[in-house]
């Protein structure tokens, strides 16, 4: 079965693609959430249409997410946690650790569109890749060092003091 994409659909393809797909994902899932149209030649013409005009919309959209690339090119993130033998640190970095710190210098990313694979779980410099715009991605540097009290804490034995 042949679909026209009215909306990007996630492994699948975007606005305006012809796709090939099963015939029962076509009729049980893509045309009841209306997320794409029959291939027909009146269809066809009307898609040829809106992507052209789709087109121009998209390049003005991309000019100005490029200024919110270079933005999240230039941001620096730096997380102290508690850390264990061998740079292993207890508990991890997540996306939405990233997004809450994001949010503070003003950004509004959506968690989806941060692309981290696991939790960040050891000491170091890691590059994080941000979905901004379609294929367009910027890249935040994330700093895991270890938290100065919990390195204080462990330099100091626990010896009682004796009363004088």
């Amino acid at each position: 079965m042949k679909i026209i994409l009215k909306q990007d659909v996630e492994n699948l393809g975007r606005k305006g693609d012809i796709v090939k797909v099963a015939a029962g994902y076509g009729r049980n899932f893509l045309l009841p959430r209306k997320l794409g149209i029959e291939v027909t030649s009146s269809n066809v013409k009307m898609v040829e249409i809106e992507r052209q005009s789709l087109k121009k919309k998209v390049e003005s959209e991309r000019l100005s997410y490029r200024e919110l690339i270079n933005r999240l090119n230039a941001v620096t993130l730096s997380f102290a946690r508690k850390a264990g033998e061998k740079d292993h640190i207890f508990g991890s970095v997540s996306a939405a650790d990233i997004k809450d710190a994001l949010d503070k210098l003003g950004f509004d990313i959506d968690k989806k569109k941060i692309v981290l694979d696991e939790p960040l779980k050891r000491l170091g410099g890691f590059g994080v890749s941000i979905k901004v715009f379609h294929d367009d991605r910027a890249e935040v540097k994330v700093q895991v060092v270890k938290d100065e009290e919990a390195a204080a804490a462990e330099a100091k034995p626990d010896v009682p003091e004796t009363e004088k």
